[in-house]
């Protein structure tokens, strides 16, 4: 039987800065979770776009949106925004900013292990 893990987002095991942005990332039971601070401001092709070097954002996510609004635009043209207590899937393809005076929170379950990173192979 597995052992019961518990991890505290205030104890990271590693933080990636990057322009009006910070990610906290916890390894816990195989998987890494991201915990990611989108300042007022912030803009995927503005602020991580120049690390990952790629059109839009490559990373698929799987995230619970904590507090702020993000704006999501697909590649396929598709807008819409992501609010407090709303969960996103979002497939390779998109760009993203935050809408207002509040930072996004959001917490990440599938795309943040390479996201702002200098060994990308996703954004």
């Amino acid at each position: 039987m597995e052992k019961a893990e518990h991890k505290d987002f205030r104890k990271p095991d590693e933080v990636r800065e990057f322009p009006k942005g910070r990610l906290e990332l916890i390894n816990i039971g195989g998987a890494t979770i991201g915990r990611a601070v989108f300042e007022p401001g912030w803009k995927w092709s503005t602020s991580v776009q120049p690390i990952a070097r790629t059109k839009s954002c490559e990373a698929p996510h799987f995230q619970y949106h904590v507090s702020g609004t993000l704006r999501i635009l697909m590649d396929d043209g598709a807008v819409f925004d992501c609010n407090p207590g709303d969960v996103s899937l979002l497939p390779s393809g998109h760009d993203a900013w935050v809408v207002g005076s509040e930072p996004a929170v959001v917490v990440d379950f599938q795309g943040m292990i390479d996201y702002a990173s200098s060994h990308e192979t996703h954004a």
